[in-house]
């Protein structure tokens, strides 16, 4: 069977940062596929399961509400190896174009307190599996030591 592209990617060489993982062409527009690496694959722990399951829900809501980008956001989940989240976008995008959009959703995140949106049984299948603390931590890190210092080696896929 042949190897999609996400699993041609190095993750041995991959770092934190934002990544073009895809784009695809539906009708006239184009949606592309962003990598939000916030882990290190196969260096460091992987992301607790409670800590990404309260980011997905904090940059969802924060995402599709957004003023500016709300009609160009199709989807934001968590990768199924707990190292980040995958964004996909209406429009031919680089990760440059989105850097500052990131910046805000992660200090968003970083400084969240309160009740988290669609945490409840009617709303999400699993409710419980929530850890805002360590969604706050999560988040501030990646911002401060990823987004708030990117370089071209934190937006391109290594080669």
């Amino acid at each position: 069977m042949k190897k999609i592209p996400s699993f041609t990617i190095d993750h041995n060489r991959l770092v934190r940062g934002i990544y073009v993982s895809r784009q695809d062409a539906v009708g006239e527009e184009t949606i592309t596929t962003f990598d939000i690496r916030m882990k290190e694959p196969n260096r460091e722990p992987a992301l607790g399961q409670g800590a990404l399951h309260t980011i997905e829900h904090l940059a969802a809501t924060y995402l599709r509400n957004h003023p500016t980008w709300a009609d160009r956001i199709i989807y934001w989940g968590p990768m199924g190896c707990l190292t980040g989240n995958y964004l996909l976008v209406k429009g031919n995008l680089t990760s440059a174009d989105i850097l500052p959009l990131m910046q805000e959703t992660f200090r968003f995140i970083a400084g969240y307190e309160g009740e988290i949106p669609g945490a409840a049984p009617k709303d999400c299948g699993n409710y419980l599996l929530q850890d805002l603390p360590m969604a706050c931590w999560e988040a501030r890190k990646y911002l401060t030591e990823v987004l708030d210092v990117a370089t071209e080696a934190n937006l391109v896929y290594p080669e």
